[in-house]
């Protein structure tokens, strides 16, 4: 991928557009504009019509500090960028500060001690347990695209269906209900996008939130009158200083399992198969060698992607941050597209290698908020890419690609492909 280093714009015009998420819809756009801000202003005040002012963090360096000092940064009270009006009617309307509240919101000790309530679900003895069924569903989603005959809309007919029948096995939910989670979480995350929305208006989302709400709150009546093997019955019935967890925290941790748990990784699937479409030379290298590549460009994948697309820290006292001074309670947005293609951390950051040596991207996290399922969403790709490249001998693009207009969570929301299976 080419960028040209000297398209972005110090005016105002800049501040409005990167918060746009029809922007977001743009890659090739947006990584101009990072690149200009990685080498022109890697720390900006940046105050768009409509938002509350922050601070644009663009080098991976300065979101490495930040993140690594959960004291001094916070999540709350604003974990992500949002309007101002969409904020002050949800809580007028839901009289709360967030309309979900889970670990993304949350610091110390109400992070650590709720985070401690799955973390071992998420660790290695517990995922070694899974590994086999994950390899069994790697596999039939595979043999889908046997079955589609040779061409097929890769994100809507596999990526978005094989990682959300992962996270819902985990979770306990019915199979027969995860179209119904589907489009939930893509009305939560793109509720930007005119593909995926209800309407981008405070009580849509209030709706949207609301049905998971009901739907939580059944399965959590379920889990504690007949617990079972699955982390439903674990967060249903799970116990803080003695006391159950709230209705509204019990719904919000099932919510963020349930939506980042499946849509994440269904993006860098989506976005690694173009990446190894668009670059068939890595994808022979990665052919040629699987067992030894296939870890190097699962995490390159990730870094490629980078699905969260931002999170917001919020300063708790004076600091300098990159020899600039932020104050108290200003927020700081930290760009993860930006960090992973910063030129001071990866050797020809636009060029996607599957054996590139560097672990260092940030598409997880950093500190104390690092991803839970981190874990997970590396073997849940590499079994699946383990069989495609077994199974599938051929691809090539069928169409144009397209991605969502999302500023918090997003990547391809079409990818039409040809291939050929042995």
């Amino acid at each position: 991928m080419s960028v040209n280093f000297e398209v972005a714009t110090e005016s105002p015009a800049l501040d409005a557009a990167i918060v746009d998420p029809q922007h977001w819809a743009d890659e090739r756009w947006l990584h101009e504009q990072f690149a200009w801000l990685r080498n022109r202003a890697p720390i900006r005040r940046m105050a768009p019509d409509g938002v509350d002012p922050f601070w644009s963090i663009a080098r991976h360096a300065d979101i490495l500090a930040i993140e690594g000092n959960k004291r001094l940064f916070l999540n709350d009270p604003r974990p992500i960028l949002a309007p101002k009006l969409l904020e002050s009617v949800i809580q007028h309307l839901s009289g709360r500060r967030h309309l979900v509240r889970s670990l993304v919101q949350m610091d110390d000790p109400d992070h650590r001690r709720y985070r401690a309530v799955t973390q071992q679900w998420f660790m290695g003895s517990n995922l070694r347990k899974l590994e086999r069924r994950i390899t069994e569903l790697a596999a039939q989603y595979v043999d889908r695209l046997g079955e589609l005959g040779g061409e097929c809309d890769f994100v809507k007919d596999i990526a978005t269906l094989y990682p959300l029948r992962v996270i819902m096995t985990i979770l306990g939910v019915s199979e027969e209900d995860e179209p119904l989670m589907r489009k939930l979480t893509q009305e939560l995350f793109g509720s930007a996008d005119p593909d995926t929305q209800r309407t981008f208006d405070a009580v849509s989302l209030m709706d949207v939130v609301g049905e998971f709400d009901a739907y939580f709150r059944a399965l959590t009546r379920s889990r504690r009158a007949k617990p079972t093997d699955d982390l439903a019955s674990v967060i249903a019935n799970a116990r803080i200083a003695g006391e159950p967890l709230p209705e509204h925290e019990t719904n919000g941790y099932y919510i963020i399992i349930a939506t980042a748990g499946h849509d994440t990784t269904s993006s860098a699937t989506a976005g690694g198969l173009l990446a190894l479409t668009e670059n068939p030379a890595e994808l022979d290298k990665l052919r040629a060698n699987p067992s030894a590549r296939l870890a190097s460009a699962v995490d390159e994948m990730f870094r490629w992607v980078s699905p969260v697309r931002h999170f917001v820290r919020t300063a708790s006292a004076d600091c300098t941050v990159g020899g600039v001074d932020i104050a108290a309670g200003e927020s700081c947005a930290l760009w993860y597209p930006s960090a992973n293609r910063d030129e001071a951390v990866f050797d020809a950051p636009f060029s996607f290698r599957v054996d590139r040596p560097e672990v260092r991207h940030l598409a997880f996290g950093y500190g104390a908020h690092v991803c839970l399922g981190q874990h997970l969403a590396r073997m849940e790709m590499t079994a699946f890419f383990k069989e495609l490249l077994r199974r599938v001998e051929h691809l090539e693009l069928a169409g144009q690609p397209r991605y969502s207009q999302s500023l918090f969570v997003g990547g391809l929301k079409s990818l039409p492909i040809r291939y050929r299976m042995r």
